[in-house]
C-alpha cells in the first residue's frame, strides 16, 4: 500500500503532537519555521526523526523548498513512489 499525502502529513502531525511546545491546533497547511517556532536545527532534527519513521532520505536540495506540514509529506510520498 502506498502511502498518500494525506496519511504522510497526519502521521508528521502525530509525531509534532508528542512535543509539548508544538501548538495542539496544527494542520497540514502550518508553516514548519513560522507557525512552529523551529529554528533551522530542530528542523533538521525532526526530518531526521520523520526520515526514520518512514525509511526515506531527503535530499538536503529538497528540504530548501519545504515550508508547512503538507509540502514535506508530499515530498516523502514522491521520493518513496520513485524508489
Amino acid at each position: 500500500m502506498s502511502e498518500t499525502v494525506e496519511s504522510v502529513s497526519a502521521l508528521i502531525i502525530q509525531k509534532l503532537l508528542a512535543n509539548p511546545k508544538v501548538p495542539r491546533d496544527i494542520d497540514g497547511n502550518c508553516k514548519i519555521m513560522e507557525d512552529l517556532a523551529f529554528d533551522s536545527l530542530a528542523v533538521m532534527n525532526f526530518v531526521m526523526e520523520v526520515e526514520d519513521s518512514l525509511d526515506v532520505s531527503i535530499p538536503l536540495d529538497k528540504l530548501a523548498d519545504i515550508r508547512t506540514i503538507n509540502d514535506l509529506a508530499a515530498c516523502i510520498v514522491a521520493l518513496k513512489n520513485k524508489g
